[in-house]
C-alpha cells in the first residue's frame, strides 16, 4: 500500500505531517518535491519516512515517495495565506507539547463561552475567523459520465454571495484515471466512464475568504454477472459480497455500472441512537464483579456484571454503548493509562469474557464502541520502562522526549508518555491494535484525537471502513475542530454546547445562548453532513446536578433529546447519581430524575422532528425569565416548539405561532395559563 493518501488542501502558513500507509518499519522511504510554484523554495528532507511539510507559496505541489514496491504521487493544492482558516473550530493534531490545542482556548477574548485551560471546550459565539464557507459534494451517473456538483456555502455572517465561492477539485492520486478526460466547468466535474477504473475519488473545496472543510465523492465500480445481483469493488481491493476472485475488468456476459458513495457521511445507523458511557470500574456497582448484580447473582467477570444491565438498558431506550477502556493498565480505575495494547485487562476478565459481552449487547440491537488511545502509553508500558533514562534502547525512539530527559506529555499528567508519530514502528504497532480490535467493536471513541496526527486519523478511517463502510469514529476534541471531518471522523463530541449549558445551568448565561452554540457548528465550518454527540457530563467532569442543581439537570436532560445531534447519556446520570467516577447506586436511584429521562427517550421516539432529520430553527418567543429557551424542531409538515427552563420556579413563554394544543407532549398537562405557557424545565408543544 504505502500511498501516503489522498490529496491535499492546505495554505501558505500551514504545515502537515506526511507518512507511508501501512508502513514497513525496516523499509526505507524517500520524499522529494516533483513540482512546486515557482516561488518555492520547500525542500523536505529525503532521508526521513515522516515529514512535517510546510509550502512557502501557492500553488500546486506533487510530492513523491519512493516505496519498496513503487514510487507514489501527492497532489497538495496550496492557497495564499490570506485564505488560511482561522478562528474558532480550526487547527490541526498531533502537536506535542504542555497543554496542546484541548487545553487552550480558541474563543477570542470577550466572547461568551470563554473555556481558558478548563477542559470544557470553546464557547459559543460564533465563527468569526476569516468567514469560512462550507461545502458539500454529490455524485451521479448519468449516461457515459461520472458526474460531481459542488454546492458552496458562504459562511453564515460573511456577506459573500453564494456565487461568489469559488470551488476547486482534485482526483485521487491513487486511482486509475485519465485525468486528461476531466472536465471541470464552474462547479460540476466530468469525467468519461472509459477514463477510469475500478474507482475514482474527487476531493473538492469551497473557496471564499478561506478554503472550506474538503468534502469527497467516490464511485465504485459494480460488477453485475449474467443479470444477477451487483458486487460493489470495496476499497481495499475486495467487495461487498461474493464475487469473482480476479478482479478483471468486466467480461461480455458482465454488465458494469457505479455506485456513488459519499465517504464523509456518517453512518446512517448513528444518527438516531441514544449513546451511553459505561465506566467499567463502577458501572456494575459497588466492588464490580463481586458484587451481587441485578440477577441476585455475583457474576464472574466484570464485563459479565455490566451484561446483566443490559436488558435495563434497553427498556431506557439505550442502543449504542461506549465503554471506557478495557486493555491492560497502569491499575489506574479509568483506564487510560495503557500498558498492553493488545490484552484485557485482568481485573475485567477475559478476552472472551469480552466477546460474549458485546454478542449480548449485539442480541438486543446494541452497538458498542470501544475507546480507543492512540496519543500516549503508561510510563509502566514495558517498553516506555526500557527507554527512560536509555537512549539505547530499541525504544527510545518510540516516544516524544524533552530536553530534560523526560517524556512529553499533555497538562503535566504525569503517569503517560506521548508516542513519537514520526517513527514507523509506532505507527505499525498502533495501526495492528486498530484491526484487532475493530474485529469485535461498532465504532472507535478515540481519546484525546487533536493530540494525533490528522494523516494517521485518516489512514486509521479508510482502514476500519474498507473493512466496514458503517464503523463509526467518534472523535473527542476539545474545543471541537471543523477539520476534523475531513475524512477523519463521523461524529464531534459537541464541546460548545456542552460547556454553553454548563454556564446555562449555572446561571452564568442566558439560555438563549444553547441557540448560538448550535449555530456555531456551521459558523466554523463544519459540513453540513458532520454529525455531533450531545452531552451534559461523562467521566472526566462534575456531575451535572451536583454543579448546576436539580432544576437545571432536568432542562438539560430535555436539551439533549430535542436539540439537533445524538443524545449521550454517562451511566447513572438518569439515576441523579452524584458521584463521578463512584460505583453507581443502584439501591438509592432518584426515581424523579429516572421517569424524566425514560419519558424524554420515549418522546424522541415518537416525535421523528426531534431526531436526526427534524430541522432547527428559531422561533421568536417571549419569556418571564432569561433561563428559558425555546426554539422549533420541524419535519415534514410538522412543527414542534420546545422550550427549557433552567431556573428554579416556572417560566411563562409565549409564542408567536398558534399552538396547536398546549398540552405538553412531555407530561402529558395542558400548561396553558391566562400569561402564556407555563414551563416548569421542559416541555414540547404542537405549533402551526
Amino acid at each position: 500500500m504505502h500511498h501516503p493518501g489522498p490529496p491535499r488542501f492546505m495554505a501558505v502558513g500551514e504545515s502537515i505531517q506526511l507518512a507511508p500507509r501501512d508502513p514497513d518499519p525496516e523499509a526505507t522511504y524517500r520524499w522529494r518535491i516533483r513540482s512546486a510554484p515557482v516561488s518555492s523554495a520547500a525542500d523536505p528532507p529525503d532521508d526521513e519516512p515522516v515529514i512535517d511539510f510546510a509550502p512557502d507559496a501557492a500553488g500546486t505541489y506533487e510530492l513523491e515517495l519512493d516505496a519498496p514496491e513503487r514510487t507514489h504521487t501527492l497532489t497538495v493544492r496550496v492557497f495564499p495565506g490570506a485564505r488560511r482558516p482561522t478562528g474558532p473550530g480550526t487547527g490541526s493534531s498531533g502537536e506535542s507539547g504542555a497543554s496542546g490545542p484541548s487545553g487552550e482556548s480558541t474563543t477570542p477574548s470577550g466572547q461568551s463561552g470563554e473555556a481558558a485551560r478548563s477542559g470544557s471546550g470553546a464557547g459559543a459565539g460564533g465563527g468569526r475567523g476569516r468567514g469560512r464557507p462550507r461545502l458539500q459534494l454529490y455524485g451521479s451517473v448519468e449516461g457515459d459520465e461520472l458526474v460531481v456538483r459542488a454546492d458552496p456555502q458562504p459562511h453564515p455572517e460573511s456577506g459573500t454571495d453564494r456565487d461568489d465561492v469559488a470551488v476547486e477539485f482534485l482526483v485521487d492520486d491513487r486511482d486509475d484515471v485519465d485525468e486528461s478526460a476531466v472536465v471541470v466547468a464552474g462547479r460540476e466535474l466530468r469525467i468519461p466512464i472509459a477514463a477510469v477504473g475500478d474507482r475514482v475519488r474527487v476531493h473538492g473545496v469551497a473557496v471564499g475568504d478561506a478554503y472550506s472543510v474538503p468534502d469527497t465523492i467516490e464511485f465504485s465500480r459494480e460488477i453485475v454477472v449474467d443479470g444477477g445481483d451487483g458486487v460493489t469493488l470495496r476499497p481495499d481491493g475486495g467487495c461487498s459480497s461474493a464475487a469473482r476472485p480476479d478482479g478483471d475488468a468486466a467480461s461480455d456476459a458482465e454488465e458494469a455500472s457505479f455506485t456513488v458513495i459519499r465517504p464523509n457521511d456518517p453512518p446512517a445507523w448513528a444518527l438516531d441512537v441514544t449513546l451511553y458511557e459505561i465506566y467499567v470500574r463502577g458501572f456494575a456497582g459497588e466492588d464490580g464483579s463481586g458484587s451481587e448484580s441485578a440477577s441476585g447473582e455475583v457474576p464472574e467477570s466484570v464485563f459479565a456484571a455490566i451484561e446483566d444491565r443490559l436488558d435495563y438498558l434497553d427498556d431506557l431506550g439505550v442502543d449504542c454503548l461506549w465503554l471506557t477502556p478495557v486493555l491492560e493498565n497502569d491499575h489506574a480505575p479509568h483506564g487510560y493509562n495503557i500498558t498492553d495494547f493488545f490484552s484485557i485487562a485482568d481485573d475485567l476478565g477475559t478476552r472472551g469474557d469480552y466477546e460474549r459481552f458485546v454478542e449480548a449487547a449485539h442480541d438486543r440491537g446494541m452497538k458498542v464502541l470501544f475507546d480507543l488511545v492512540l496519543n500516549h502509553s503508561a510510563r509502566d508500558h514495558p517498553f516506555f520502562r526500557d527507554a527512560y533514562g536509555n537512549p539505547d534502547s530499541a525504544y527510545y525512539d518510540w516516544y516524544d522526549w524533552r530536553d530534560d530527559g523526560e517524556p512529553e506529555t499533555y497538562f503535566e499528567w504525569e503517569y503517560i508518555a506521548n508516542w513519537n508519530f514520526e517513527n514507523l514502528a509506532v505507527r505499525r504497532h498502533l495501526l495492528d491494535a486498530v484491526d484487532t480490535w475493530a474485529e469485535i467493536a461498532d465504532g472507535f471513541r478515540c481519546d484525546m484525537a487533536w493530540a494525533v496526527p490528522d494523516t494517521f486519523w485518516q489512514e486509521l478511517r479508510e482502514r476500519v471502513k474498507a473493512r466496514d463502510p458503517d464503523f463509526l469514529l467518534l472523535d473527542e476534541t476539545i474545543p471541537y475542530i471543523a477539520d476534523f471531518h475531513d475524512g477523519m471522523f463521523d461524529m464531534h463530541f459537541d464541546t460548545t454546547l456542552y460547556f454553553t449549558l454548563r454556564q446555562v445551568g449555572r446561571g452564568d448565561a442566558a439560555a438563549a445562548e444553547i441557540l448560538d452554540a448550535v449555530e456555531q457548528r456551521a459558523e466554523v465550518g463544519f459540513p453540513p453532513h458532520a454529525a455531533f454527540m450531545l452531552y451534559i457530563e461523562n467521566h472526566d467532569e462534575t456531575r451535572y446536578v451536583v454543579e448546576c442543581g436539580d432544576d437545571a439537570a432536568m432542562a438539560a436532560a430535555g436539551a439533549l433529546v430535542t436539540l439537533p445531534g445524538v443524545p449521550m447519556l454517562y451511566g447513572g446520570q438518569e439515576l441523579g447519581q452524584r458521584g463521578r467516577r463512584d460505583a453507581l447506586a443502584w439501591d438509592h436511584a432518584r426515581e424523579s430524575f429516572h421517569r424524566h429521562y425514560d419519558r424524554l427517550l420515549d418522546l424522541r421516539e415518537e416525535i421523528p422532528a426531534l431526531g436526526p432529520a427534524g430541522e432547527f430553527s428559531r422561533v421568536d418567543y417571549e419569556a418571564s425569565t432569561d433561563r428559558a429557551v425555546a426554539f422549533l424542531r420541524e419535519l415534514d409538515g410538522h412543527a414542534y416548539c420546545c422550550v427549557l427552563n433552567f431556573g428554579e420556579p416556572p417560566a411563562t413563554v409565549t409564542l408567536p405561532e398558534r399552538v396547536v394544543d398546549p398540552t405538553d407532549y412531555v407530561s402529558g398537562d395542558p400548561l396553558a395559563t391566562a400569561g402564556g405557557l407555563e414551563v416548569d424545565d421542559v416541555a414540547v408543544f404542537r405549533v402551526e
